[in-house]
Formats: structure tokens, C-alpha cells, sequence
């Protein structure tokens, strides 16, 4: 049996922010095929962008990777991932090994109209909490999420109230947008 692959250092994407950012979205580090693609949740099973069109009040899915971050920040929503660089083959959180977080607070801090920040999944969640906590920004609000990615299967529907909780966040109610709720 040939040796497996060593672990791979990764690298996550900058911020996707501006001064007017209201949620935070925060996942664990790119998979594979968004770091390859050099966009967030590239994989096209992974349901971000679905379970986040309601929320922004637009249909991301239809739009250009330029165009759905520039909606994103039309609805006050940035996103950004917990785990700067880590070890890891393939896409797997489990497979993560030796992260280095990204300063996570210190985001937070320039951010001034910031109310949340959103976990995307357990890790990103796990890493993300203890951070912030750690730092003490009681001014924000923090959210764990059920993962959008492929691997969490629990289904797109039993996601969708939590994500679309998202929208009070926002201080809006984005279903007054016309934006039709995505098929479950």
C-alpha cells in the first residue's frame, strides 16, 4: 500500500468586508475546489449560496462570483474564515490539523456597524467562539450555523430556519424583497 499524501498547508482568502458590514459570515478554511477556484464555497454541491440568497435577497446562484460578493455587501453581509492556514488533504474540517486562526477580533474591532458573526459548520463554530469570547466583544452577537457544505447531509430544508434567521441580523425582513424562497 503506497504512504498517504502528506498534509498540505492551505491558506484561507481575505476578508470580504466593508465599514457598513452588519453579519459576518464565517467558515473554517477553503475546500479544495475553492481553493483552486479562488472563491468562497466554489463547490457546486455545497449549499451556501442557496441557503444565503434569502437572507441577502437576491439569488446569488444566478449571479457571477464578483457579482454575488458585491450582493453581499449591497446587504450588509461579509464573509471571512476562522482558520488562516492549517495542514490538511482534501476538504475535510476533520482532516485539519495545526491551524493557525485568523485574528478574528480584531476584525470585529474596525467594523463598527457589526451586530453578528455567523459560523458556518462545528469547526468554524468552535474555533470562532473561543476566540471571540476569549476577546470579549459582548457588543456581537454569535451564531452557530448547520455547515452548508456537501459533507453535513442533513438536508437543505432542516437548514434553512437557522440560516434564514440571519435576516433579523440584518435589522430587515428580506422576504419583503420579492426574492421567491429557493425550492427545498
Amino acid at each position: 500500500m503506497p504512504p498517504a499524501p502528506p498534509d498540505i498547508r492551505k491558506r484561507s482568502f481575505a476578508p470580504v468586508v466593508d465599514a457598513a458590514t452588519r453579519l459576518l459570515i464565517c467558515g473554517s478554511l477553503p475546500g479544495e475546489r475553492s481553493l483552486a477556484a479562488g472563491r468562497y464555497y466554489a463547490h457546486p454541491q455545497n449549499q451556501f449560496w442557496q441557503l444565503l440568497s434569502p437572507v441577502a435577497g437576491t439569488d446569488l446562484v444566478a449571479l457571477d462570483y464578483d457579482a454575488r460578493l458585491a450582493a453581499l455587501l449591497t446587504a450588509k453581509i461579509g464573509l471571512w474564515d476562522v482558520v488562516a492556514s492549517a495542514a490538511r488533504t482534501g476538504s475535510s474540517d476533520a482532516a485539519i490539523r495545526d491551524p493557525a486562526a485568523n485574528d478574528l477580533p480584531a476584525l470585529a474591532a474596525t467594523l463598527p456597524d457589526l451586530r453578528a458573526i455567523a459560523f458556518n459548520g462545528g469547526t468554524a463554530a468552535a474555533i470562532g467562539l473561543r476566540q471571540m469570547r476569549a476577546a470579549g466583544l459582548d457588543r456581537i452577537d454569535l451564531i452557530a450555523l448547520p455547515s452548508s457544505s456537501p459533507l453535513h447531509t442533513i438536508g437543505l430544508a432542516a437548514k434553512r430556519p437557522a440560516w434564514d434567521a440571519l435576516r433579523t441580523t440584518l435589522g430587515e425582513d428580506r422576504r419583503t424583497t420579492g426574492f421567491p424562497q429557493a425550492p427545498q
